[in-house]
């Protein structure tokens, strides 16, 4: 597995040892790319479910601002811990160790790309994407004095035998994208201003000693 563009193409990343992980296909991983590039750059990006990190540590390659990384397992994030000193990003990089589920009801963190990969055939992807309908403001709003300003997009990486239509009320399906067994999802807010901040700061009351 290794980084396929930016600044540490061709650097070879380790991988979660076990079986985990599923780690991304470095052709899907180009394909996503070719994608992203070049709206990546500058954006924050979460990578969920991070195993190695490889997507994180790819947004960072080609030009992302900055990566928070989030995994359960303690092997996955120092994996992770270990590639980003190896690639030199450890200081535009925050790995946290938890429940990505936790992660998403409380953070108060805006991001442009949300990286969504977990264990497969547990239906996890979607309740991440329920997650996200609740809280759209996890994806960042376009800027409004830039109208050419390109939403953020929360990207679900599964089987294609997963996949199911999602009724979301705050989030829209825009595209897919299938390489082999590996199927992308691309979603973005639908309704920029419908944000119930009750509930959120409910939410965020319900965080203490969340860190």
């Amino acid at each position: 597995m290794r980084v396929v563009g930016g600044s540490v193409r061709g650097f070879r990343l380790e991988t979660v040892p076990g079986e985990g992980t599923r780690p991304i296909q470095d052709r899907v991983k180009t394909a996503l790319f070719d994608i992203l590039r070049p709206w990546i750059i500058d954006r924050t990006v979460l990578d969920l479910f991070a195993g190695s990190g490889s997507v994180g540590i790819e947004a960072l390659s080609q030009g992302a601002a900055r990566c928070v990384f989030n995994d359960a397992g303690m092997r996955a994030v120092a994996t992770i811990r270990k590639n980003l000193a190896a690639t030199g990003f450890t200081g535009r990089a925050e790995v946290r160790h938890g429940d990505a589920f936790g992660y998403l009801r409380r953070t108060p963190e805006s991001f442009d790309l949300i990286y969504v990969a977990p264990p497969q055939y547990k239906n996890l992807w979607i309740e991440a994407l329920m997650i996200l309908d609740e809280r759209p403001q996890l994806l960042r709003a376009p800027d409004d004095v830039d109208a050419d300003d390109e939403p953020a997009l929360a990207v679900a990486q599964i089987d294609p035998r997963e996949y199911q239509p999602l009724d979301l009320q705050r989030l829209r399906e825009t595209r897919q994208k299938r390489y082999g067994n590996t199927l992308l999802v691309f979603y973005e807010r639908s309704e920029i201003g419908a944000i119930d901040t009750k509930s959120d700061k409910t939410a965020q009351n319900n965080a203490n000693g969340f860190a």
